[in-house]
């Protein structure tokens, strides 16, 4: 009996040694479950997989090493299927043979406006399922209300209708289990159930962000006792803050902004928020209503109440926030002087906002700015530039105040010393304009290597443009309109080879337009040189500028043609291609620096921002330019604005100037154009201003409901005549009826033709007069030959018409 255990023992030995043996020699390399291995098989034949990702998934493979596959290690059960990004096609049902799975990722796909397949409602192990971004649509099946273990659903970027009917059919056992629900970036609307978001008791994050939820926040959102994150941004929500938030002792995260909340907000709202870090709820109209001695019961990081009502002065309870690092409390009502312990506690900031109030006096002298972001624009401090000992500030508005005095301490050196140079390797925005700054841009800009937006117009700055901006090669936007700026544009700038946006209007530059312009500024979208004392012909070489969009030389000196290439502005011409540059815009949260422009049209000034990428504009007034209107400009048919006027412009308004349809401004006043408008010009239905006043115009004024709309002033000093001007016009004034005017050039033409058409034109003549002239005197013969002459001349029009 000894002997036969001792027998099978070594058998077992043996057995699980030359197991362990084979196991490690790849016999036993099948880790994958074969019916698991078999649904994931089909489930990839209804997929659309045009990047090839699921190359491994073959019949031969292990699927626990096949993409985006995780796989228990000791049973080899499937657990998690991964299948992010640029996949499509159906979703295959046999992924209900795996009966484990808990992970089901399909975000960044697009499955084509299908609804989420019903039966993932019966996976039942799963307890992370991520449908965002993926194409679906349609009803949420309220099969999804079977997962009982479900932890975390995110559907968000889909598009889902009514918010209430998502929440509806994620009841059941699904509302007792899920921690995570994330509905961001839908269609979402309606508003949010009281009865129903009061049983999702386990929520600890909430997510409805960029949808168009409507009514109040419900008093129930109060039950949701571990909540400790809840989006809402930018939705419509209105009415009341609740007072039952203060009874989420858990909760973290606060995004209420951009919404219509309106009313007031006391420190019951916030009575037992113990936890709360950051809280954004700007872009409401809510009243803050606690009192001076408040103190709250959280420590915040980030407090974004820009748009609130917080004054007359900064809240003192802000003081006690040791660990803030983000202020913004933009448009809040707030002025008078900062409070003096400000200074001090500034010191701990990394982003503060505190535009767009009545704040006055001296901005206080501080030790240590590690500031990001540093706003104090559209306010009223005055007197020097606050000194910025440190060099990490990334984005510097100090626009819109009273700042006056010289910048060059401030740009040039640290603490004032000129000792100490200034080093801003990291400063991407700085903005200066409207202020009463003074004396010469100082020529240490290499100082500031990493700008991309360097704003001073509105200023007093006088001489040149120092040769040291040519070091800003990350430059986009370059803004000096307005100031007392003189000389010639210094060749350096043309390493700025990035600039999109460049404004050196009102000032008094001169000499001529550089020719490099259109060979270094390969992006540029808006340029304008407005009112300076630019001088000579313009150069052709602008002509290359293939994303101008905005372009000003107005109130200058400029003389010759007006470049024929000009209608080669490609951005002008067709629609906007989507990789063409986009104006400059930089956000954090919700602080944004919008580019902008400020030009001339429909005779009057507007200021461009949001909409700056919509315009289109071409301004060449008052200068000294000769020839012809090029009929080239016509090609230009996204233009807007047209502005030729105060020029020595002779010949006829260009033929095809219809084909301009989206102009709404086009002023060719104070030249020398001469002939009759052309009928094309009636198609202009969007124009709302035009001016065609002293000319040498003549004839009728073609009839359209926008022509007839405008003011008679439009057409005076002309020899034009018909509505909406109260000269009427003679028989002579007639056009023959369905024939376009022709340009000058053309009309010319019948004269420059060779002789042979000019001696068959006087042979005809001669002939005909010889043979008919004396019937002329015969009574009957005369009405006869009259109607005969009437119909030859008549066919001879429409033949040398068609000829020509």
């Amino acid at each position: 009996m000894e002997n036969s255990n001792s027998v099978v023992m070594v058998f077992l030995i043996i057995f699980a040694t030359s197991s362990a043996i084979s196991f490690c020699n790849g016999n036993l390399d099948m880790l994958c479950n074969e019916n698991e291995r078999q649904a994931l098989l089909t489930f990839k034949q209804d997929l659309k997989d045009p990047m090839n990702q699921l190359s491994n998934w073959d019949e031969s493979g292990d699927c626990c090493n096949w993409t985006g596959i995780v796989c228990n290690k000791t049973t080899g059960h499937v657990l998690e299927l991964h299948l992010a990004n640029n996949l499509g096609g159906k979703i295959n049902p046999s992924l209900l043979n795996l009966t484990y799975l808990n992970y089901l990722d399909l975000t960044m796909n697009d499955f084509g406006g299908i609804q989420i397949p019903s039966f993932i409602g019966s996976l039942k192990s799963l307890i992370n399922l991520d449908l965002s971004n993926s194409g679906f649509t349609g009803i949420i099946p309220h099969q999804l209300g079977n997962l009982c273990m479900l932890k975390q659903l995110d559907l968000s970027d889909n598009n889902y209708a009514l918010v209430s009917e998502v929440l509806a059919n994620l009841s059941g056992c699904t509302v007792n289990s899920l921690e995570i629900l994330e509905l961001d970036r839908n269609q979402l609307s309606g508003q949010l159930p009281d009865e129903l978001l009061g049983q999702f008791r386990n929520l600890v994050v909430l997510s409805l962000t960029s949808n168009s939820i409507s009514d109040p926040i419900p008093e129930s959102l109060g039950k949701l006792s571990h909540l400790q994150m809840f989006d809402v941004f930018s939705n419509r929500l209105n009415g009341s803050l609740p007072e039952s938030i203060g009874q989420l002792a858990e909760l973290q995260i606060f995004y209420i902004s951009f919404n219509l909340l309106e009313g007031e907000v006391s420190d019951i709202h916030f009575a037992n928020i113990t936890s709360l870090e950051d809280l954004y709820a700007s872009g409401n109209s809510l009243t803050l209503k606690t009192s001076p001695a408040w103190l709250p019961p959280f420590q915040l990081h980030s407090l974004h109440l820009n748009s609130w009502n917080l004054g007359p002065e900064l809240p003192q309870w802000i003081q006690r926030q040791t660990v803030l690092s983000d202020l913004r409390v933009s448009n809040t009502s707030i002025s008078g002087r900062l409070p003096t312990w400000f200074k001090n506690f500034s010191a701990q900031l990394d982003f503060l906002n505190i535009s767009c109030n009545q704040l006055y006096g001296e901005f206080p002298v501080m030790i240590s700015l590690p500031y990001s972001v540093f706003d104090l624009s559209s306010n009223q401090f005055s007197g020097s530039l606050p000194p910025i000992p440190s060099t990490n500030v990334g984005i510097l508005d100090l626009s819109n105040n009273l700042f006056s005095g010289s910048i060059t301490d401030f740009m040039c050196y640290l603490n004032g010393g000129p000792n100490m140079l200034r080093k801003s390797d990291n400063s991407s925005i700085l903005s200066l304009g409207n202020n009463l700054l003074s004396g010469e841009i100082p020529n240490c800009l290499m100082n500031w290597n990493n700008l991309m937006v360097l704003h001073l117009e509105n200023n007093n700055f006088v001489g040149r443009i120092p040769s040291s901006m040519g070091y800003l090669s990350n430059l986009r936007s370059l803004h000096l309109r307005n100031n007392n700026l003189s000389g010639e544009l210094p060749s350096s700038l043309q390493n700025c080879k990035l600039l999109l946006n460049v404004d050196l209007s009102a000032n008094k530059f001169g000499g001529r337009l550089p020719q490099w312009f259109g060979a270094s500024f390969s992006n540029l979208s808006v340029l304008n040189l407005g009112s300076n004392n630019f001088h000579g012909d313009i150069p052709p070489e602008l002509c290359n500028l293939k994303y101008l969009r905005i372009l000003v030389l107005s109130h200058n000196q400029l003389s010759g043609e007006i470049p024929r290439c000009f209608g080669n502005f490609t951005a002008m011409a067709i629609l906007q291609n989507s990789s063409d540059p986009t104006s400059i815009m930089i956000s954090t949260g919700d602080w944004q620096f919008l580019e902008n422009a400020l030009l001339t049209s429909k005779g009057r000034q507007f200021e461009y921002s949001t909409l700056l990428k919509l315009v289109v504009n071409l301004d060449l007034s008052d200068n000294n330019l000769l020839g012809k209107i090029p009929e080239e400009l016509t090609r230009l048919v996204r233009l807007q604005s047209l502005n030729l006027s105060m020029n020595r412009l002779i010949g006829q308004i260009p033929s095809k100037i219809g084909d301009m349809g989206l102009l709404e401004s086009l002023d060719l006043s104070r030249n020398q154009l001469s002939g009759q408008l052309p009928p094309s010009i009636a198609s202009l239905s969007f124009l709302s201003h035009l001016n065609l006043s002293y000319n040498n115009l003549s004839g009728r004024i073609p009839t359209s409901t926008q022509l007839q709309s405008l003011d008679g002033s439009s057409f005076i000093v002309n020899q034009l005549c018909g509505p909406p001007l109260a000269q009427n016009c003679s028989e002579s004034d007639r056009m023959p009826p369905g024939v376009e005017e022709e340009e000058e050039d053309r009309e010319g033409n019948l004269l420059e033709q060779s002789g042979f058409h000019l001696s068959l034109g006087l042979g005809f003549a001669i002939g005909f007069w010889t043979v008919l002239g004396s019937l002329l005197f015969n009574t009957p013969w005369s009405i006869v030959c009259h109607r005969l002459l009437d119909i030859a001349v008549l066919k001879l029009y429409s033949i040398i018409v068609e000829y020509f």
